[in-house]
């Protein structure tokens, strides 16, 4: 009897993850690229927007792929949020070579918000068009990626879409971590019944990547409503649909990447600064770390208990599948999405690293402990 609830454990564990996320690969697809639909696109009216506090190593390669966008009508805004380094420096630069580009500079951070979101907040009111794209400033675009965005917004009809794009990766520590965001994505968020309804429940997004509505944006507040948050990418899409706004993603590998960050302090650092808003709190924690550790490692633990205590060679050949099905999710996304597939092939260390930095996020929060972020907490 043990052996069958371990077995039937491990099997919905297991399959839960690995099925939803082969369901949601044939739903989370790129932006259309059919001609029909790039020519309606291309004559929509787009402002660009780019918060930027110490991207010096990063705005100028930015700027240089938005410039050569082939989008017919766009402005690029940056706002400089009282930065440190040379970057509006490099902004001007750039302003002297296109007349594209507007460097604005951030008023004092207020009480309560954090610095990001009161960037996008002031950009968005200085935009002069009705979509407005928020990219971060590590963000790099294709020359067509402008139109396949509106494109996408277009043919799904939400005033909220958000891109995935694909994430550069060079250090082990970004190799094993940053696909994270993707495993979590499409393995526990039914992506269909979040188009089916405006639940804040099933909001979701990047915040590297968004393109909005501008009339609905200022109508429900866009960043404004999320202004204390460090998570935009989960805040922003949860904001709309609180406000009965339908929000959606799509993947945007093909025409967006980005490295988000470059070593082993900036990947932890990074990762906990965003947790406590998003898995790591009190409600979603321990469901989470269950079925996060459980799919991956219980069956190939028990796999190992099987062998070594003679349980039925049924069992044991159900248990070695499974621990091999779990590896599904992170090979078919090394391929799909262009990932490390070292990374994909330490999986499991990968999980148990991700779910620590959870708890650690989580412990933090309740204690009051932020983690700082160019030099904010």
């Amino acid at each position: 009897m043990l052996v069958i609830v371990c077995v039937a454990i491990a099997l919905l564990l297991t399959a839960l993850p690995v099925g939803l996320f082969l369901k949601n690969t044939k739903l989370f697809m790129t932006s259309p690229a059919d001609t029909e639909s790039l020519q309606k696109a291309k004559s929509i009216r787009l402002s660009v927007c780019i918060p930027a506090r110490n991207e010096a190593k990063s705005i100028g390669n930015s700027l240089k792929h938005l410039v050569e966008s082939t989008h017919s009508d766009f402005e690029i805004l940056v706002m400089d949020d009282n930065s440190e380094d040379n970057t509006a420096a490099i902004v001007e630069e750039w302003m002297a070579r296109s007349n594209r580009i507007r460097l604005l500079t951030s008023a004092p951070l207020p009480p309560g918000w954090n610095g990001k979101q009161f960037a996008c907040w002031q950009l968005a009111k200085e935009a002069k068009n009705e979509l407005v794209m928020f990219v971060d400033a590590d963000v790099r675009v294709s020359p067509d990626a402008l139109t396949r965005c509106i494109a996408e917004q277009q043919s799904k009809g939400a005033p909220l879409v958000s891109g995935f794009p694909r994430q550069i990766t060079g250090t082990w520590s970004e190799k094993l971590l940053i696909p994270m965001m993707h495993y979590v994505l499409l393995c526990f968020l039914p992506i269909d019944r979040m188009r089916a309804s405006t639940m804040p429940g099933f909001a979701a997004g990047c915040g590297q990547l968004f393109l909005a509505n501008r009339e609905t944006y200022m109508t429900m507040g866009g960043h404004s409503a999320i202004a204390g948050s460090r998570h935009d990418g989960i805040q922003l899409p949860r904001a709309f649909r609180r406000q009965g706004f339908a929000t959606d993603i799509f993947d945007a590998s093909d025409i967006v990447s980005c490295r988000m960050y470059e070593n082993f302090a900036q990947v932890q650092r990074g990762l906990l600064k965003n947790a406590y808003e998003g898995i790591a709190n009190p409600r979603l924690i321990i469901p989470f770390t269950v079925l996060l550790l459980g799919g991956t490692l219980l069956p190939l633990l028990l796999a190992m208990v099987a062998i070594s205590k003679e349980w039925p060679i049924g069992s044991i050949v159900i248990l070695a599948v499974l621990s091999l099905a779990s590896w599904i999710p992170r090979l078919v996304a090394a391929s799909k999405f262009k990932q490390s597939w070292f990374g994909a092939w330490c999986h499991p260390i990968a999980l148990v690293w991700f779910v620590a930095l959870q708890w650690i996020a989580l412990i933090q929060g309740l204690l009051g402990i932020q983690v700082t972020w160019r030099g904010r907490l």
